[in-house]
């Protein structure tokens, strides 16, 4: 039978997708690459906030229409949402054939099987969840990169998120397993791998031995083919020093910091469970950049925290403005059911939020613009994503993660993708970068 996986929300999810697409293939099903053509679609939700549940429940209903207009015999549903909602779903959106919840591939391959003895939703408490796998993983794109999951679930007590009632607690994926599929991955031309998780810092603790990251990072450093090695979500509160020194070394991993703030203002911080406060922030940015003058800080922050006033939001806006991250992105506060600060007084309205988010964003625009205009003359490494029917290549220098931050483009040479090239920077184009490769 063909299939058809619809993605939605972040990396973590889309690796999910891949293990569900192994594991059609292994049962003698066929990916295709539009939902038209599919006669089974599995659309992988995403949970995390008001707007991606809505995105969800609309990807589902617009692609139920293939029901009427096209081939499709079934349509299911899975991820997050499901895991949480799965019964909801069902009762909501008669066209939905089933709903599945994490780790349930084999109940998702019996009922695109046609298997007649499946339960329309399947899932697991989350305390009874193990770390998503199967035996190997679909490749589904040509990028030069790849994300590769090291850990599910979360154990941090953070206010404001439902993940750890959507994923669970803390799985740290076993090195060999984690290796394997990186060695795999590099097989299959991928030059630079993106680990992801809810919190990268932790990976280690609840293994065998109690490996650390840097145990992990060194492990990738031998696998041959790989030259890039990025490491996202970084918590805030677990970044140890051994980890700064190593991110700053000769290594394959980047000097690429993901470090999700959410505020500055301690009490907000407090409110909001992180953990972590505004003097351990200075000192961790300050040893950052003490230790390494080309390091990238990229950060996200949440706005309209309930019970947050002007003064603490003035205190994150002159941070940003003090600071100059490199890289930043924002979020208006999402009460979600369940969670402690859903409960908490003083919500803030929605137009305020708003006024604060874009606040935010047109003084990071600034700082952007700023320093790309800096790097005007300058010669960047560049790895090559995508080359366009015009022959422009398009690639990213370290500072840069696919999908959430800026390019490069690059004209009047043949590259090819997942080549490396020494590029001079001619000019800035807002966000993205413009230049020709040296030497030719």
């Amino acid at each position: 039978m063909n299939f058809y996986i619809h993605k939605l929300g972040c990396p973590k999810n889309d690796v999910d997708a891949d293990y569900i697409a192994a594991r059609l293939i292994a049962e003698g099903h066929t990916p295709v690459s539009s939902p038209d053509r599919a006669e089974s679609i599995i659309v992988n939700t995403c949970g995390f906030i008001q707007e991606a549940k809505e995105e969800s429940i609309n990807a589902i209903l617009n692609l139920s229409e293939f029901k009427k207009n096209g081939i499709l015999k079934s349509l299911y549903a899975a991820g997050c949402l499901t895991q949480r909602s799965g019964d909801e779903l069902l009762e909501g959106i008669p066209e939905l054939d089933g709903a599945f919840g994490h780790g349930a591939l084999d109940s998702i391959a019996r009922a695109v099987s046609g298997s007649v003895r499946f339960d329309k939703t399947i899932k697991l408490e989350t305390r009874k969840l193990g770390y998503l796998n199967f035996r190997n993983r679909f490749i589904s794109d040509d990028w030069p990169y790849s994300y590769l999951k090291i850990s599910d679930g979360c154990d941090r007590p953070c206010t404001y998120c439902a993940i750890p009632k959507m994923r669970g607690r803390y799985r740290s994926r076993p090195l060999d397993s984690i290796i394997k599929e990186a060695r795999f991955l590099a097989e299959n031309g991928k030059k630079e791998l993106i680990l992801v998780s809810q919190e990268a810092t932790l990976w280690g603790y609840d293994l065998k031995d109690r490996p650390d990251i840097i145990t992990l990072l060194k492990a990738l450093e031998q696998v041959d083919g790989i030259d890039w090695v990025r490491l996202l979500y970084l918590y805030p509160g677990q970044v140890k020093d051994s980890l700064v020194e190593y991110m700053a070394a000769d290594n394959k991993t980047l000097n690429y910091y993901d470090l999700p703030l959410q505020h500055v203002n301690s009490d907000i911080l407090s409110k909001m469970k992180r953990l972590v406060d505004r003097p351990r922030i200075d000192k961790l940015l300050d040893k950052i950049r003490r230790t390494s003058s080309d390091a990238i800080i990229r950060t996200t922050f949440i706005v309209g925290f309930p019970g947050e006033t002007k003064k603490q939001f003035n205190e994150l806006y002159d941070f940003v403005s003090e600071n100059r991250l490199d890289r930043m992105g924002v979020f208006r506060y999402s009460p979600e059911d369940g969670t402690p600060a859903e409960k908490l007084s003083c919500q803030i309205s929605e137009k305020v939020k708003i006024k604060r988010m874009d606040a935010l964003m047109n003084l990071q625009r600034e700082i952007a613009f700023e320093n790309n205009n800096d790097l005007i003359g300058t010669v960047q490494k560049v790895l090559v994503d995508e080359i366009d029917s015009e022959g422009i290549a398009s690639g990213r220098t370290y500072a840069d993660c696919p999908e959430i931050d800026q390019e490069v483009k690059i004209y009047g040479n043949s590259c090819r993708v997942g080549g490396f090239y020494d590029v001079l920077i001619d000019e800035s184009d807002g966000y993205d970068l413009r230049g020709t490769v040296t030497g030719a």
